[in-house]
């Protein structure tokens, strides 16, 4: 059997006082005195009163809902965006419906062409990395959906995006290895197209012209974002006549995939081949040796996009603001040679 939940009417009857007096104190009008609006708000906790969204979204052209479209969700760092998003988004009354595209363009298109977009408010997106065209996204942007890109954003679409500063993050990592030693340094990249590939790809090159390091193009190897990836990326390097001595993996998960591939092949991390990650993953911490990397802000990710959109949402004209957050190099054992 459904719960029953009171209305403001129960409410106004239980008291005897006007419909119109409850519904001015639960939205805490200038009008209503404090002592009305706590005798209000303690006869609705006690009568389990719920808000109907559904029926002042009729009044106000408001669902109280959100979607989020995130390209995975069982990693560290998406999860931990996600959590963000959550409290800013619960905080404020609305409701989150999650989108999970796997990092599947076909599967992105498919979802936004499903929505309906009559029960949303707005949508936050990370894209997928396979997702080189987002034009539907500016199609939804054009219907009068707020559209604010996170993380993987979609650079030619013009709307709100938070980042972190993945030019500095990779440019830092990289000057790290060199200071520590290392020459001869390659990139296990993400795929082509996407932003913050782009980004830290530019923050590791520029880091060599800047040292006047060699820069060589079988020492930068695309690929996905998995485990599985960085250790594939790691053999094939291993396959090269000249090898490197040191790897800037564009996330954690390739760097762990990497250092499994040096451990299976007995060489010494750190002390022979270096290693840095990007993302601070609670396993860098744990794996021996431990994994270097750049801490990224993710949960102020997910706070300040959804902020952001929530903005969108209240004022239709909301200039678009670029929001880049700063990471912080995490020294481990990975990159140090003994």
């Amino acid at each position: 059997m459904r719960r029953h939940y009171a209305t403001i009417k129960d409410i106004a009857q239980a008291l005897k006082i006007s419909v119109a007096t409850v519904s001015r104190a639960l939205r805490d009008t200038h009008d209503v005195s404090a002592e009305t609006r706590k005798i209000v708000l303690e006869k609705a906790t006690e009568l389990n009163y719920k808000p109907n969204f559904n029926a002042t979204g009729l009044v106000k052209n408001s669902t109280h809902n959100l979607a989020v479209i995130l390209p995975g969700i069982t990693n560290y760092y998406f999860s931990t965006v996600f959590t963000g998003i959550q409290e800013v988004a619960y905080q404020n009354g609305y409701n989150i419906i999650l989108y999970v595209t796997n990092d599947d363009a076909e599967r992105e298109h498919n979802i936004i062409r499903n929505l309906s977009f009559s029960s949303l408010d707005g949508l936050l997106v990370s894209v997928s990395s396979q997702a080189d065209a987002c034009q539907h996204f500016q199609d939804v942007m054009d219907d009068g959906i707020p559209v604010v890109f996170f993380d993987r954003v979609a650079e030619h679409i013009v709307t709100s995006k938070v980042m972190q500063d993945d030019y500095n993050g990779a440019f830092e990592a990289t000057e790290h290895l060199i200071k520590n030693g290392y020459k001869k340094i390659a990139h296990i990249a993400g795929p082509t197209g996407l932003t913050f590939t782009d980004n830290r790809l530019r923050g590791y090159t520029d880091a060599l012209h800047k040292h006047k390091l060699p820069l060589r193009k079988e020492w930068i190897i695309h690929s996905g974002f998995t485990q599985a990836y960085g250790e594939k990326d790691m053999r094939d390097l291993w396959q090269l006549p000249n090898k490197p001595d040191a790897v800037f993996a564009v996330n954690d998960r390739k760097a762990v995939g990497a250092m499994l591939a040096l451990k299976d092949m007995h060489i010494a991390i750190g002390k022979e081949v270096g290693v840095v990650g990007f993302t601070n993953d609670p396993v860098a911490a744990i794996i021996s040796p431990s994994l270097t990397t750049i801490a990224e802000p993710a949960f102020e990710i997910g706070q300040m996009s959804c902020r952001l959109l929530l903005n969108h949402i209240k004022k239709k004209n909301f200039i678009a603001e670029e929001i880049i957050l700063p990471g912080k190099l995490i020294v481990r054992e990975s990159s140090i040679r003994q």
